[in-house]
């Protein structure tokens, strides 16, 4: 099966992309919101097995062949297992530092594909005032979530060190993606090798952690699982998969710097947070490395 890639995002991959970074901001503040009433990784477990039974419902609905040979199922593990390791990073992180820092430390996954993909894709290397951009755009968070950043918990150096893992994993399962015979794979493929790993491994880390699964669940928790699953791990990550087989890796990546900016956004609105100066300047800031880093 061959992909059709162009060199340059259009409105249709703006679009895309800024309604998933929208959604995913949304989603840290709604994952956040459950953690008190469902554990966090047998939450992630549960969202990621519903994504996966609707994935398989929709494959059949559009005769999408999930099992026939492909030549790519040692990548599609590799993908999935990178998958589920960066959010076990995540809601294990969670456990020893704040939201806002990993989110920093989550975020520099856009430098890894960049430092990476390279290596194995020389169309993918950045220019130096794409370079700036992405620099200019990690900046924008970093002022967005600068008056949090201070006053974690104790032992917050693991909770560094684990968001700062989640980053590279997400780094790295994006290089997989656009290295490798897995991108030559249709992206509800590729998404369903991450989301049926995930549904294997998770409930073992659950476990080993000795989460406590609390069933039935509140209507709150449910719904937001369901929410999480059906656009979070669904829609929006199948959206992400097929933007990233058809456009420069390097230049998408660049659009995750605007979830943490959004999650704030939403946490303002939803939570009560104050909207302050600092976040209106993150957004220009944020903008402009986007821009930067597609620039033809």
């Amino acid at each position: 099966m061959s992909v059709t890639r162009k060199n340059h995002l259009d409105g249709l991959a703006l679009s895309l992309l800024l309604a998933c970074c929208l959604f995913w901001g949304f989603q840290q503040v709604l994952v956040k919101a459950t953690v008190p009433e469902m554990a966090p990784v047998f939450q992630a477990w549960l969202r990621f097995a519903l994504a996966a039974a609707l994935l398989w419902a929709w494959c059949r609905w559009r005769g999408v062949a999930l099992f026939q040979r492909d030549g790519a199922l040692g990548w599609g593990l590799l993908a999935g297992a990178l998958f589920a390791g960066e959010f076990v990073c995540i809601y294990v992180g969670l456990q020893h530092t704040t939201a806002s820092r990993l989110t920093v430390f989550l975020y520099t996954s856009p430098f890894w594909v960049a430092l990476i993909l390279p290596r194995f894709l020389p169309t993918e290397r950045l220019r130096r005032v794409q370079w700036a951009g992405l620099v200019l755009a990690f900046g924008g968070v970093l002022a967005a979530l600068g008056e949090r950043l201070g006053g974690g918990p104790g032992g917050q150096w693991l909770g560094d060190l684990l968001g700062l893992t989640a980053g590279l994993m997400w780094g790295l399962t994006t290089v997989v993606l656009r290295s490798t015979p897995l991108g030559q794979v249709g992206p509800e493929k590729q998404l369903f090798y991450q989301t049926a790993l995930s549904v294997v491994l998770l409930p073992l880390v659950s476990w080993a952690l000795g989460e406590h699964w609390a069933w039935p669940p509140s209507t709150f928790a449910l719904g937001s699982v369901v929410i999480q699953a059906a656009v979070g791990a669904f829609a929006s990550y199948l959206t992400w998969m097929w933007v990233l087989g058809h456009y420069p890796a390097t230049k998408v990546s660049a659009f995750v710097f605007l979830t943490p900016v959004f999650a704030l956004a939403v946490g303002a609105g939803w939570l009560g947070e104050p909207v302050t100066p600092g976040l209106i300047g993150a957004l220009a800031l944020v903008g402009t490395g986007i821009v930067l880093v597609n620039r033809r």
